[in-house]
């Protein structure tokens, strides 16, 4: 598929605007369903369009050892493969090499590690990252950063931001031709490591800057006070990402700090788990109660789902271990998600996003009824 292509973030009298790709636009903020293997588990690209998705997020460790970058590219590249028309961004593998792999060894080369699946020694550097992220022919590649957990040692982080920064030169430098490209903000919760990374990456120049290593130990507390305190200091003209958060409340929240791009597994993982997000707060289909209940999982909500099955059916469905179940979950809980971005958008455009904010987060996180 063809790679001749921009994104571009437009300002408007909110800062938002469209990441524009030959494959559509997406208006932001956005949120990013995870398909790590060419697909978000139980939803067909045609579902996936119902639920308002724009862009689908795929990974490049996963697609790298199963079925391989290279049979996919011979297949048509991945938007032919999985049969998505829309933009696709593919994180570089990085925190799953860190997160799944038994690794070996990290230096300023690059990794080596044994696969999760079969034990298979592998190396994958910055060029090798990229190289791969071509051959699926994404819309939007993301480097090869560092990604300590936290808590680490200051010497830890520090390392991690001065290789990521080395990786950045080289996976710009390594990027296929009309392949945009985004580069990750590291540094833990230091934040005078955090902005001497996005200094660097800023005179790299990409095309998107992301806040990356998050989500990987530390508290909601100090994300949130770190979010907040540099999201806005991302560059304003080009797109903001946060990786791997979060909740309907992280994503309020991050939005209000500027944010645009988002993606976590919790809307999909958390319905294979019988955990449902309502307007009235977080609902679990496995509780007794909801038995005989002929209601909708949220009666205002108007996916399908909530259309037409009740409480009750999806409670059965759950307990006897059927499929549908997790299938119906996942579709609901999307909507969810991205009728929260579409209502965001809306508030901001109407310049009601301040009261907007407010009212989200004083509503019950759990659900009473």
């Amino acid at each position: 598929m063809a790679l001749d292509f921009q994104v571009v973030a437009t300002e408007d009298q909110a800062r938002r605007g469209r990441v524009r790709t030959i494959h559509g636009e997406a208006e932001t903020p956005c949120f990013m369903p995870v398909g790590s293997w060419g697909t978000v588990k139980g939803m067909t690209p045609e579902e996936l369009r119902a639920t308002g998705t724009q862009v689908v997020l795929a990974n490049t460790y996963h697609l790298m050892l199963r079925p391989g970058s290279e049979l996919i590219a011979r297949l048509g590249g991945l938007h032919r493969f999985m049969a998505w028309d829309g933009p696709i961004l593919t994180d570089s593998g990085g925190f799953q090499v860190y997160s799944l792999a038994r690794l070996c060894r990290l230096e300023d080369e690059g990794v080596e590690f044994r696969s999760h699946l079969d034990g298979a020694l592998l190396k994958l550097s910055p060029e090798r990252a990229m190289a791969i992220q071509a051959e699926l022919g994404s819309d939007i590649a993301m480097v090869l950063d560092d990604c300590p957990p936290l808590p680490s040692p200051a010497s830890r982080l520090s390392e991690a931001v001065r290789r990521t920064v080395g990786w950045a030169r080289r996976s710009r430098r390594a990027a296929a031709e009309g392949q945009a490209v985004f580069g990750i903000v590291q540094g833990g919760l230091d934040r005078e490591l955090r902005r001497q990374c996005l200094e660097e990456l800023v005179t790299i120049s990409f095309d998107g800057y992301a806040l990356g290593g998050l989500s990987v130990g530390e508290s909601k507390e100090d994300r949130d006070a770190l979010v907040a305190e540099l999201a806005p200091e991302l560059p304003g003209e080009r797109p903001r990402y946060l990786m791997g958060v979060g909740t309907p409340e992280d994503l309020v929240e991050s939005v209000a700090a500027g944010l645009d791009l988002f993606d976590c597994v919790i809307p999909t993982r958390n319905a294979r788990n019988g955990q449902l997000f309502t307007s009235v707060g977080k609902l679990s289909i496995k509780n007794a109660r909801y038995a005989e209940d002929p209601g909708p999982l949220d009666p205002a909500c108007d996916c399908p789902v909530c259309r037409n099955y009740s409480r009750a059916y999806l409670r059965h469905l759950y307990l006897a271990g059927e499929i549908l179940a997790p299938r119906l979950h996942t579709w609901h809980n999307l909507h969810y998600y991205q009728r929260l971005m579409r209502t965001m958008r809306e508030a901001i455009e109407q310049g009601t996003f301040p009261q907007f904010r407010r009212e989200f987060l004083s509503r019950p996180k759990e659900n009473e009824a």
